[in-house]
């Protein structure tokens, strides 16, 4: 099977754990910091707090942007569960945008529309989260205006998009936003085997989520209420969690890091064979904004609804393991039972009807490439004229 995505291991990884396993720090050690600074280079931001998923690290951004009950938080419906289920956790009401029908991310026309319609209404989000789908960026800066102009805080989830970049600048610079979010899990770009970071440039905002990944608690006797009683001493300050990451897997993101610009290369190498490859078939290939560079954590392709399940299938069959990025969040049972209905959001839902996403990673080689793009056609001729039912 040749899957849509898998992480890529190398002897120097597997060394770079090995000594901080045979170390003594497996937590709260030199790694993690270490970690923390290597993000702040490969992005521009000014501050990364590292934790053990981006969900965790979602979690902490609506939690020091101070998203609370009666709160209302806006993301978009094509994405994992998560940039919704963060605004649950915290008792605030989730909305979603519709998206762009190229790009799969936030329609930053469709804010606008929303936005007008939330003032006049009194009842605008404190939060939005866009989502850079597949690895390209939203179009941050329109978004970023937005907000700005209606008083709203904003959140990237860039899970897909490290070493991608926008408006010249690297994404998780925060250029247009608060706080980025990025996610290492297997499957994206780099990986800490789990994990995640949250990047801004807001000393107040990182130490507020520092200091929540951890208990709340803190040993800097600069933020105690009343003097140390000894060396011992620590006091909680607020009402934290346990989404430290550990020094095994900042080990191994720091050795993957030294790859991350070849790593996202290959995948837009890639990218343009599929481009080329799959010109003139009867699919939709994805499209490229002129202002970004994508990450390309995805390739995802469109072909006819009646078509999908068929192709997908026929695709599994012959050892391509294709993917769906992703059922719409509105449409899950939970979200249905807060009121969500098919048809609220009609872009998304007819990307979904069509949507199949293809194998693309920095480890795929050109031979099963283009075995992927073989069997792609095969199916695609078989639906052609094979019967209907």
């Amino acid at each position: 099977m040749i899957p849509y995505g898998r992480q890529d291991i190398t002897q120097e990884d597997i060394d770079a754990v090995v000594e901080t396993l045979t170390s003594d720090y497996l937590t709260q050690g030199p790694a993690v910091p270490k970690f923390e600074a290597a993000i702040c280079r490969a992005t521009g931001a000014g501050h990364a707090v590292a934790v053990n998923s981006a969900t965790s690290a979602l979690h902490l951004a609506c939690l020091a942007l101070e998203l609370g009950p009666g709160d209302l938080l806006w993301t978009s419906p094509i994405t994992f569960v998560a940039s919704a289920n963060v605004a649950r956790l915290c008792g605030a009401d989730v909305d979603f945008v519709d998206i762009d029908a190229g790009t799969f991310n936030m329609s930053a026309g469709a804010l606008a529309d929303k936005l007008r319609s939330a003032k006049a209404a009194g009842r605008l989000p404190k939060v939005i989260i866009p989502v850079h789908m597949c690895g390209q960026s939203a179009d941050m800066k329109k978004i970023g205006e937005l907000a700005h102009a209606y008083g709203v805080k904003v959140i990237e989830d860039a899970s897909h998009a490290i070493g991608g970049s926008y408006d010249k600048k690297t994404v998780g610079a925060c250029q247009y936003s608060d706080i980025a979010v990025f996610s290492f899990h297997p499957v994206k770009i780099v990986t800490t085997a789990e994990g995640g970071v949250a990047c801004t440039q807001s000393a107040d905002l990182a130490a507020k989520m520092a200091l929540l990944r951890s208990h709340g608690v803190t040993r800097d006797e600069g933020l105690m209420t009343r003097p140390s009683e000894g060396p011992w001493y620590y006091q909680q300050l607020d009402l934290g969690l346990n989404y430290r990451l550990t020094e095994l897997q900042a080990a191994l993101g720091n050795s993957q890091l030294d790859r991350l610009g070849d790593y996202v290369a290959r995948r837009n190498e890639l990218a343009q064979r599929y481009d080329a490859e799959l010109a003139g078939l009867p699919l939709d290939l994805p499209r490229r904004q002129d202002d970004a560079y994508s990450a390309f954590h995805l390739y995802v392709i469109r072909i006819d609804a009646a078509q999908r399940r068929r192709v997908f299938e026929d695709l599994r069959a012959n050892g391509i393991g294709v993917n769906v990025h992703y059922i719409p969040v509105h449409r899950q049972p939970y979200y249905e039972s807060l009121g969500f209905k098919p048809g609220d959001f009609p872009v998304a839902e007819d990307y979904y009807s069509r949507a199949i996403s293809i194998p693309l990673y920095a480890g795929l080689s050109d031979a099963d490439q283009d075995e992927v793009i073989l069997a792609l056609k095969r199916a695609l001729d078989a639906q052609s004229s094979g019967p209907a039912g």
